[in-house]
Order: structure tokens, then sequence, then C-alpha cells
């Protein structure tokens, strides 16, 4: 799928993040000529300084802006309304009088848990809400106020649980993965019907270069971007239990009031690890344990009502595993974080084998290929044509 629009230089804020690096490894390889961005990092751009932003935009005059930053999970609340709300209104207020497209990335943490939610489904405003899904619901809120007051033209996009490679993190969908690979889930912390929706992330900047491309259909409007069907969380859990054969976690569902109880006592035990000098600390994603539990299923309606074609509507979480379990139980082994699995699996080539063991064989065999041509020695792959195909190169 190759969305038209003219060359357009825009700016990207948290490409060094899982949405943020998909958007512009797509804009590298499938829209050169079309679209190209500039990802400043907070060193050159801080979202938490209103003065830095208009500096920035002082010397630069984009096209677009898309706001994929977020502050981790668990800030607290100066940090958390810093990036994920004053950031957000900072940016909007800028592309507002450049009269530019603003692309917003937000989370189903703004709504309630149910079935079928649509966009319109959404929490009150509440001092007690989490500091995260309380700065994304003002982002929100702002965002519809700069539209109707002053004539903002955005689009907000609204995620589930982001599923993808190339995440540097350990967080989200990433966090739960790790702890099964890791074998630290001993048994089920959910519901057998508790359902989710999930995101594509690979989908994800098709759908962005087509809203750019079609600003009538798309200004001032809010979308649920997730794959068609929910996903049972014990399902997946299990699924990637035995792709890997692993013998954890049992298939025993442990009760919220149980997992509470025991999240409580780690929470203290970790207190006084800490306090004899040990870094020690608690998933950030525990704080929205009881999410494990509750239904929350995005409604895509509204997606499949529009002009956007998705490039593959039969995506799921389950098709991507396979991708998904080789390239981060390999990174998770380079960085020592994992015991090794498989290496004839992993390392076909047995480089890494060698490396360790035999270095003089592998020196000889690097000086003979050596003669081999390099830039010559393969064709890279057609981005115009071939989608993705170099995905895996790209870190």
């Amino acid at each position: 799928m190759q969305p038209a629009i003219s060359e357009k230089t825009g700016i990207l804020l948290g490409g060094s993040g899982l949405i943020g690096g998909t958007l512009l490894y797509y804009f590298k390889t499938q829209a050169e000529g079309r679209l190209n961005v500039l990802a400043p990092n907070s060193k050159k751009l801080s979202l938490r300084d209103p003065d830095d932003i208009r500096r920035y935009f002082e010397k630069n005059k984009p096209a677009f802006i898309i706001n994929c930053a977020i502050a981790a999970i668990d800030s607290d609340p100066q940090l958390a309304y810093e990036i994920n709300y004053l950031g957000t209104v900072s940016l909007a207020k800028a592309a507002q009088e450049l009269d530019i497209p603003y692309i917003h990335l937000s989370s189903a943490a703004v709504m309630p848990t149910g079935l079928d939610l649509t966009e319109k489904n959404r929490l009150d405003l509440r001092p007690e809400l989490p500091n995260y899904t309380k700065a994304k619901l003002m982002a929100e809120l702002s965002l519809e106020h700069l539209h109707r007051a002053h004539g903002l033209d955005y689009t907000t996009i609204r995620l589930g649980i982001v599923y993808g490679a190339h995440d540097h993190k350990i967080q989200g969908f990433q966090r739960l993965f790790f702890a099964i690979v890791d074998r630290s889930m001993p048994v089920l912390f959910t519901r057998p019907e508790a359902l989710h929706s999930y995101s594509n992330a690979r989908k994800l900047p098709y759908f962005i270069a087509h809203v750019l491309d079609n600003r009538p259909e798309f200004s001032g409007q809010t979308y649920n971007f997730v794959d068609k069907n929910p996903v049972s969380l014990g399902q997946l859990i299990l699924t990637i239990k035995n792709y890997l054969e692993l013998k954890t976690p049992r298939e025993i569902y442990l009760p919220l009031p149980v997992a509470q109880f025991g999240l409580g006592i780690m929470t203290r035990l970790v207190r006084l690890i800490t306090r004899l000098g040990i870094d020690a600390r608690l998933p950030a994603e525990l704080m929205f344990l009881k999410n494990f539990y509750e239904t929350q299923t995005l409604s895509a309606a509204k997606l499949r009502q529009s002009s956007f074609s998705d490039p593959d509507p039969e995506a799921t979480i389950f098709a991507a595993l396979p991708e998904l379990i080789e390239y981060y139980v390999t990174r998770w082994e380079h960085l020592n974080l994992i015991e090794p699995f498989n290496k004839e699996f992993f390392d076909p080539r047995r480089r890494a084998e060698e490396f360790l063991h035999t270095p003089d064989q592998l020196l000889r065999e690097t000086h003979r290929e050596s003669d081999l041509p390099f830039l010559k020695q393969c064709p890279l792959p057609d981005v115009a044509q071939g989608g993705e195909t170099a995905q895996g190169l790209a870190d």
C-alpha cells in the first residue's frame, strides 16, 4: 500500500520507542520522496520546557507533527503532567499557529472496561486516576478544546496493547513476554474470560500516512486503531509458553484478591531490599494489575468505515508470535537477561558459538569473506514493492 502524498517534512516526537521507531523505519524505507521526518531527542527538544519547543519551531517549520512520546507509566505527577499533558498541549499550539496537522497517539488507558467500546467511551476526569491515565485523558480533552475554539487540525489515534518487534525497552506487552521467557510467572494472573484489544505497530505507519493525505476526513477525529478480534490474555500466555516449550506458567488462574495480596507483600519486600543498597523495583505494569482481570475491547468499526484500506486486515498477535519470539529471545540472550534457548534456531550460522569457543577459526572465515564484494554482494530490497522485508535488519 503506497499512500500518494507529495514530499513533506514533519517532526516526530518519541522516535526511540516501539511506535516511534516503527514510524521512522517506514519513513526511511517506504516513504522516501513523499514523507520525511526529523526526530529530535529530548536533549534537542524537551517536551517539559515550553520555551524549548518555541525555540525549536522558530528554526524548523514542519509540514506536520506526530507525537508518540510518553513518560514512563509509573512516572511521578510532575513528569506525567509535563510530558504527557503539557508537552502535548504545547505541540498542539505550535501546530495550530503553523496551521499544520497534529497527529496524537493516545491509549486505551483513557477508556473504561467493557466490550466493544467506541471512541466516545471515555473515563471521567477524576483526581484519583493514575498519573499516566489522567495526563493522557487531559491531553485528549485539551486537543478537542483547541479544535473547537481555535480550529486545531488534529487526529487522535487510540491504541490498545501494542505489539511489534524492535522495541529496545521491556515494557507493555514485552514486559509480559519477558516474564514468561524468564520463567518468573508461575501461574496466570488473569481470568479465562478476560479479553483485550491489541494494536499492530507495523500497520500504524500506513494509517498515519493516509491520515496526513486526507485531512478533511480525519481532522478533529479520534480513531481506535486495534486488530479486528480481541484476544484472551490467558490463551495468549499459554500459546507463548507452548511455543517455547516451557513448563510454566501453570494453567492455574490466580484470583485477583490473592494476586493483590501477593503484590502488597512484594512491594514491602522491595522497599526493604532497597534500604540495603540493592537496586530493586517491581514492573511498572503491575499498577494496572486489576486490568489483567477485566475485559476491555475496543471497537474498530469507525476505522473500518473510513477510507483507510487495511494492508493486513487479518493480522493478529498470534500470527506475529514466531517473529516476536525469535527477535526478543535473541535480543535478551545477547544482553544476558535470560538463559539461552536453542542456538541452532536463533543462530543458524553458529557465529556466536564460534566467537565464544574458536575465535581463530571465525577470524579466518571473516578474512576469506573479505575477498567478496560488500555493497554489491546482494541486491537490497525494493522498498517500493517489497514492503517490510528488511525490517529484521533495521536494528
